[in-house]
């Protein structure tokens, strides 16, 4: 929405044409178009689209196409600080775009109008600073860049997806290996004082509890109290 304080330049362009049906036909084609309103009157076919308003509701960006049988004028407007060369090339396209709907009734003066089209692209291209040509540049370098990161980071994110699904199942699978080595490790008072009495016989009635522990892979701890109780049931003696 425009401010009310700022008023748009408005300008004109006309071209010379020939009607060989009628206004009328000419309006009948048109009117499905959305977004532009028609009027007929005095021999004069006025096609308009508002593009904006300021805050009073006063067309503010817009353009206006007057039929007539003999010739066409576009009046339009222009913001302040916007490129008057690509407002004039945003106008032209609508006109273009109403007469090739009318073509069979309407015959512009084509050599003056595309010689006006090809000036004014030229004066649009010839505007582009040679830092705005770099930016697209800088762009295009930039979006190929963005779509190979983007390749990349779905491939990524598939393979994190993978790894974590494995890691799962690792994980599992060490719990059920812990499971099964604790079972493994965890014998009775019986069944490890026999182990011992078997390891005193092979080693000349002694035994070194780290070796033993670290053989059998069980906790000293263990080992020390199944010898105090071999040794208080009698089952052991302790050399002097």
């Amino acid at each position: 929405m425009a401010d009310e304080d700022i008023v748009p330049r408005v300008e004109e362009i006309a071209f010379s044409g020939k009607l060989t049906g009628t206004l009328e036909q000419a309006k009948e084609k048109l009117s499905p178009i959305p977004f532009f309103s028609m009027k007929l009157e005095n021999g004069v076919l006025s096609i308009s689209r508002v593009e904006s308003r300021n805050i009073k509701k006063k067309p503010f960006l817009f353009y206006l196409i007057n039929l007539k049988s003999d010739g066409v004028e576009i009046v339009y407007s222009i913001a302040p600080d916007t490129s008057e060369k690509l407002r004039r090339l945003s106008v032209i396209k609508g006109l273009a775009s109403i007469l090739s709907i009318i073509n069979d009734i309407y015959q512009i003066d084509y050599p003056k109008f595309m010689q006006y089209v090809d000036s004014s692209i030229d004066d649009a291209l010839n505007s582009l600073s040679q830092s705005y040509s770099t930016l697209f540049n800088k762009y295009d370098a930039l979006l190929l860049e963005y779509r190979e990161v983007r390749r990349l980071n779905v491939e990524l994110s598939a393979a994190n997806r993978n790894m974590t699904i494995q890691t799962a199942q690792f994980d599992e699978e060490n719990k059920q290996l812990g499971a099964q080595l604790k079972t493994l490790q965890t014998y009775s008072d019986e069944s490890l004082m026999a182990m011992v009495q078997d390891w005193i016989e092979t080693h000349n009635s002694s035994i070194d509890i780290t070796e033993f522990a670290k053989n059998y892979k069980i906790p000293a701890p263990r080992i020390e109290q199944i010898l105090d109780k071999m040794v208080s049931t009698g089952y052991l003696e302790l050399k002097s």
